[in-house]
């Protein structure tokens, strides 16, 4: 019997727990398979060990793994793929599959306008984003991270949008900061690209405090939209062809 196994990022905040449960009880109905779990990565229960077990004492006899991951990093490259050769000693008999994160995709790139309309201003000609990552060592991520930016700049005509990172990868978010501080701006969206973003965006909005905010506008994080949901059903029908 299929089974699918979504598998979250993680938080210690419980408002980030409850946001990727809700976000999957939207998911399950449109995909036909009654064995539907949720795990995480990290700083969460259960973890993808106790997620496969309790898909495998509901009869599953393969099991899709599905991250709800933006983009290809560590966690996609190195750390599921270690915890499932662990889950292939545990279940000899599963098969195991694993879907890919969402990547660059076009209704990812039309959410994050979203984000910006949803401020309700006016549009300048010299009007710029900044997409803020959580980042990574990969090197990919920045990669993917500067083609998102390019699709958003062109396909939605902006003056300039472009990336940095809360993490691991530059530029930081503090240089970019630093950056703004030393030249004009008629109008800069700042958009976190992220599912949850909780502490994070506060730690966001604290830093350009410092900037001029009449010209600087904090908008949502990328989040559980309807977009984003499509995509992961997309990712999951993809896996369990």
């Amino acid at each position: 019997m299929q089974a699918v196994l979504y598998v979250a990022h993680g938080t210690r905040v419980r408002q980030g727990i409850e946001e990727a449960l809700l976000f999957i009880d939207r998911v399950k109905p449109h995909i036909s398979i009654e064995i539907q779990e949720l795990a995480f990565l990290e700083l969460a229960e259960p973890d993808i060990l106790q997620g496969i077990e309790h898909c495998v004492k509901r009869g599953a006899t393969k099991i899709a793994i599905v991250p709800i991951l933006l983009l290809a990093a560590q966690h996609a490259k190195e750390d599921i793929p270690k915890l499932l050769v662990q889950a292939s000693e545990q279940f000899p008999q599963m098969t195991l599959t694993v879907a890919q994160p969402f990547g660059i995709h076009p209704k990812l790139i039309e959410t994050l306008y979203k984000r910006i309309l949803e401020q309700q201003l006016e549009l300048v000609p010299e009007a710029e984003v900044l997409l803020v990552g959580r980042g990574s060592s990969d090197p990919d991520v920045a990669r993917d991270m500067a083609m998102i930016a390019q699709q958003l700049e062109q396909t939605y005509s902006f003056h300039r949008v472009s990336t940095c990172f809360l993490y691991g990868a530059t530029p930081s978010f503090e240089e970019i900061v630093a950056q703004l501080k030393q030249r004009p701006l008629k109008q800069l969206f700042i958009v976190p690209y992220l599912l949850f973003s909780g502490l994070l965006r506060n730690g966001i909005q604290k830093k350009i405090e410092t900037l001029d905010t009449s010209h600087v506008i904090l908008c949502d994080s990328l989040g559980y939209d309807d977009n984003v949901e499509q995509v992961l059903i997309e990712r999951v029908h993809e896996v369990i062809r």
